[in-house]
């Protein structure tokens, strides 16, 4: 029997309903990271006596720099399912784009965004 060298509509089905579930909930997380920086989540330092405000807006600086580097991690991770979605319209997704084989399903539905093998990504590690 010839190895395959997609998955099946159906697969891609389920890949695409993971996908989804998986956008929706990043997407939740990046807007409420980018509210936290923008400071229209109500947990800034307004209300705090001045004493305590010089303290607080300092650590709210660092806090706004991780927030920051977190909503970035965040906006890549959507930018990666998102294309993702669309290889599953071109019906390539699931292939990995070094040895040109199917990535294992289990892979996929772990990392769903993934667009290497596990071996492809063990070999650019080593090359690094």
């Amino acid at each position: 029997m010839a190895e395959k060298t997609r998955y099946s509509d159906e697969e891609l089905e389920e890949f695409r309903a993971i996908i989804m579930d998986k956008l929706e909930l990043a997407q939740r997380d990046y807007d409420l990271l980018t509210q936290s920086i923008r400071g229209t989540d109500g947990n800034n330092t307004d209300d705090t006596s001045p004493t305590y405000k010089v303290l607080e807006d300092g650590a709210s600086t660092l806090s706004k720099e991780e927030t920051g580097r977190l909503a970035q991690r965040q906006l890549k991770f959507i930018q990666g399912l998102e294309g993702a979605l669309v290889r599953i319209r071109n019906k390539s997704y699931g292939i990995c784009r070094v040895t040109g084989k199917l990535i294992p399903p289990e892979r996929l539905r772990a990392v769903p965004h993934a667009t290497l093998s596990i071996e492809a990504k063990m070999d650019d590690r080593k090359r690094r």
